[in-house]
């Protein structure tokens, strides 16, 4: 039996760890933690990056973009940032922003998710979760990208 104490500390998180907790399934699930394991071995992997770019840009021209509702836009974006860092053309932004990118990105291309992307109707929602709360996470980082491209840095004359 808990204490009126314990009960208390229980209930009680620091606003990091509120932050942290990930409410919805999809984000405490083994698949979500593999995602964040493997984004490391892309990162530092020979190739990893530009595999990962191409699956995950195969695999968002096939997914249903209204289950993706306002994030669309910043899965898009993670897409081009990853091609721009792995092509050396883009290299501001964080080791932790690069990695919740590559790991939203290893979801999305991971069929045995959650819900696996076959299931008809459901196949899609906890990738359109899991890019919804990394798109939050990373949403500066995005957007300073965004800003870049605009800018024509990508392009110079």
């Amino acid at each position: 039996m808990f204490t009126k104490q314990q009960m208390k500390k229980a209930k009680t998180k620091s606003s990091a760890e509120k932050h942290l907790s990930y409410r919805n399934p999809a984000l405490r699930s083994e698949a979500f933690d593999r995602a964040l394991r493997e984004a490391k071995l892309r990162v530092v992997g020979s190739g990893g990056l530009r595999s990962l770019f191409e699956e995950a840009a195969k695999e968002a021209a096939s997914l249903p973009r209204r289950r993706f509702k306002e994030n669309w836009p910043y899965l898009q974006t993670m897409l081009r940032l990853i091609r721009a860092y792995e092509r050396g053309e883009y290299k501001q932004l964080s080791n932790a922003d690069l990695m919740w990118v590559v790991a939203a990105l290893n979801y999305l291309v991971d069929p045995f998710d959650l819900i696996p992307d076959g299931t008809p109707f459901l196949g899609f929602v906890d990738d359109a979760i899991v890019v919804g709360f990394i798109a939050d996470k990373t949403r500066q980082t995005l957007d300073d990208f965004m800003i870049w491209e605009t800018n024509g840095a990508s392009n110079p004359s």
